[in-house]
């Protein structure tokens, strides 16, 4: 059984989508980003960077507990551990690992800025939103460039995959002004990855707390973690 420590949000659907789609147990705990929640000791004990999403697999590595913070290296985890959607030959391996780096290297922070700026910043930076939006269109270009001849990232459905959709799924996608038909391979994609039933119900996981789309300011800190102190 693994504990996931989560809340609805883009980072927070990796780690449910992998659960999902490598069919493994887990159990919900919900930190209220809106709450402060991810500041209390009782999670800072478990990841000091106070970072959804965090998990605890009661059956690591030789049986014991194992805590994992950082959703790249959680998603890693659970692909080694059930020997699903990582390749298993060295040179589609690293193909993986380059595009997951790339993702939460580049595409999460540029385009959590980008929705940062366009949707909760406080006052209105013009200079931070034409930066962050020519940012998320150029990851958005390199993407379609590399969809132009595959029909997933690495070819085979992967965790690259995994990482990348919850970043650029519809309403997201509203909120960082993104005209997805500009990008066609990437639009190709992104309804084939939707369609996934396992993606379905990662993207489920207490989607009735959260209200991506709606212009009120919950909505917006629970996609962009706001309350950061």
């Amino acid at each position: 059984m693994i504990d996931l420590y989560y809340w609805p949000t883009p980072n927070g659907h990796k780690a449910t989508i992998a659960l999902e789609e490598m069919g493994l147990s887990y159990e919900v705990h919900p930190v209220n980003i809106l709450k402060s929640e991810q500041f209390e000791e009782s999670f800072l004990s478990l990841n000091p960077n106070h970072k959804i999403p965090t998990i605890v697999d009661r059956d690591g590595p030789g049986g014991e507990p194992i805590t994992l913070f950082e959703s790249g290296a959680i998603l890693e985890y659970l692909a080694e551990k059930t020997g699903r959607f990582l390749p298993s030959d060295p040179r589609g391996r690293w193909e993986v690992k380059v595009w997951l780096y790339f993702q939460v290297a580049s595409m999460g922070p540029m385009l959590g800025q980008c929705g940062h700026f366009f949707g909760y910043a406080p006052e209105d930076v013009p200079y931070a939103k034409e930066r962050y939006h020519k940012e998320t269109k150029r990851l958005y270009r390199v993407l379609d460039g590399r969809l132009a001849d595959r029909p997933f990232i690495c070819g085979d459905y992967s965790i690259a995959d995994m990482a990348t959709y919850p970043w650029m799924a519809p309403k997201v996608r509203e909120l960082h002004h993104m005209n997805i038909d500009e990008y066609p391979n990437v639009k190709r994609w992104a309804e084939m990855v939707a369609d996934r039933p396992a993606v379905q119900r990662g993207m489920a996981v207490l989607r009735d707390v959260m209200k991506i789309g709606d212009p009120d300011e919950e909505a917006r800190e629970s996609l962009f973690g706001a309350r950061q102190q």
